[in-house]
């Protein structure tokens, strides 16, 4: 295995249409209403269209705030490095960490459906084995592992693949199921509003589910340093992949309410998807569907991984967390190290999972422990955006709105779910929620105590930030990522 240090990531790697893929994979639609449309029912009920809608409008600020931070800093650690530079490096490393531990918990939460979806083709009896399913999940995990591995080249070219089949099979049942007839009941437009939540609580509920389906599309900003023009294209891709996964998520959710009966709803949880394929064109509905399911589940593993490896690569850089993850292999010029520890962390925790339930229950704890951690790093990067740009809010209404208003407003969103969800949660989503952020404390201590340069940041702010894009050093693209490019403190 030959390696570097002090190389960057490969750049210029990936196109605009690239990185709006990976923004719609990282969310993946099939995955996140097989797995989440039964919890989510189960929560609010006829309220879960209201609940997608109305996390999908904090979850725009969250994104503009994501793309205005791109634009004055290009790194692959995103969130671990903006709110670093802005609000304070401890709550940086927390952002971080929140990523790395909701991704690492998703390997199992992921993974678990890969390997039932996959079996499912074949015997719908097996898909119901837990020891199985995470074996056949495990082989998925790893197989992606060595795409990954392989660089941002192989990768996107696997998502290409596997995105466009889900994608074209996700919009052929959407015009089937518009078109279905012998509904279970009939739509209506209260569901959009907020008379079927149970009080605030449901609300916020509702909204920490609703924001396990969206999360994923930043995960065009941890390839920042690997894509062209990335200060521009970053940030709009993950807009792009809000509003295209968004439309799916409503279309589905309202179609699984129509068409499915409570009891079916609840019987099925993580086959949801299927039964409503079954449903909309017997025979061949349920198979197709259980396809783009396992194709989004094996998608969204890839981009997971290079969401998590490419955090811990930009800390091993900046040494809050062991120095060797900041390798980055001579040939693939991706942070090897990283894979392969994150690869090793997923294998325990699936072998641990197989004690903790059935498929089901493993995901319902999972999901709301991932919504409270993905709730810490959204907000703290909406509030980080209003810091950085905060000389420049009053120039222009758009800084004001864009830059400001509305990623503050989505900040505070996902703090209040935070909160109110606290008293709504099963005491194992909240132990793995919470647990898995204290975790991080020692790290950060540790760290911070050896004296990390990332501790003593130069303070990022938009108002002296460079605004000429950045280009690869002709003189030795791969030692330097970015020619003028602070990607480290």
């Amino acid at each position: 295995m030959s390696y570097s240090r002090g190389r960057g990531l490969q750049a210029n790697v990936l196109s605009t249409f690239d990185t709006v893929v990976m923004a719609v994979a990282g969310s993946a639609p099939a995955y996140s209403l097989a797995a989440t449309t039964a919890v989510l029912v189960g929560t609010v009920g006829l309220a879960s269209p209201a609940a997608l809608l109305y996390c999908a409008i904090p979850m725009l600020g969250i994104a503009l705030a994501f793309s205005y931070l791109g634009r004055i800093d290009v790194n692959a650690g995103a969130s671990y490095s903006w709110v670093g530079r802005t609000l304070h490096p401890f709550l940086g490393f927390i952002s971080g960490w929140a990523l790395v531990i909701s991704a690492t918990i998703f390997m199992v939460a992921g993974s678990l459906p890969a390997g039932s979806m996959t079996l499912a083709l074949f015997d719908d009896g097996l898909a119901d084995n837990t020891a199985l399913s995470t074996v056949v999940g495990a082989a998925w995990f790893l197989i992606m592992l060595c795409v990954v591995l392989g660089g941002a080249r192989l990768t996107v070219r696997a998502q290409l693949i596997m995105s466009g089949v889900e994608l074209a099979i996700l919009a052929l049942f959407a015009v089937l199921a518009f078109f279905h007839t012998g509904n279970a009941r009939a739509f209506d437009w209260s569901w959009l509003g907020f008379s079927h939540f149970d009080g605030m609580a449901g609300f916020a509920s509702g909204a920490l589910i609703a924001a396990f389906y969206y999360w994923g599309w930043d995960v065009t900003s941890n390839l920042s340093e690997e894509t062209r023009n990335s200060r521009r294209t970053t940030g709009l891709a993950g807009l792009i992949g809000v509003g295209i996964v968004f439309l799916l998520f409503m279309v589905f959710t309202i179609a699984v309410n129509v068409i499915l009966s409570a009891k079916q709803i609840e019987e099925n949880d993580a086959n949801v998807l299927a039964v409503l394929g079954e449903e909309i064109w017997p025979g061949w509905g349920g198979k197709l569907l259980i396809v783009a399911v396992m194709l989004s589940t094996i998608a969204t593993l890839e981009t997971t991984l290079i969401q998590v490896t490419r955090s811990l690569f930009a800390m091993g850089r900046d040494r809050t967390m062991p120095s060797a993850l900041g390798r980055v292999h001579r040939r693939w010029n991706t942070p090897w190290v990283a894979i392969v520890v994150v690869g090793a962390v997923a294998l325990v925790m699936f072998i641990a999972s197989n004690a903790l339930g059935s498929v089901g229950e493993i995901l319902s704890d999972a999901i709301s422990a991932i919504g409270l951690q993905i709730a810490v790093y959204y907000g703290l990067a909406g509030l980080a955006v209003v810091v950085a740009y905060r000389k420049m809010l009053l120039k222009s209404p758009s800084n004001f709105l864009f830059g400001g208003l509305w990623p503050l407003c989505g900040a505070l969103f996902m703090f209040w779910v935070f909160v109110e969800s606290l008293g709504e949660l099963s005491s194992a989503a909240i132990t793995i929620g919470i647990g898995g952020l204290a975790i991080g404390l020692v790290p950060m201590l540790w760290y911070w105590r050896q004296g990390s340069d990332y501790y003593r940041p130069a303070k990022l702010d938009a108002s002296r930030a460079v605004e000429t894009d950045y280009v690869p050093d002709e003189q030795d693209a791969h030692a330097r990522v970015h020619e003028g490019l602070s990607t480290d403190f």
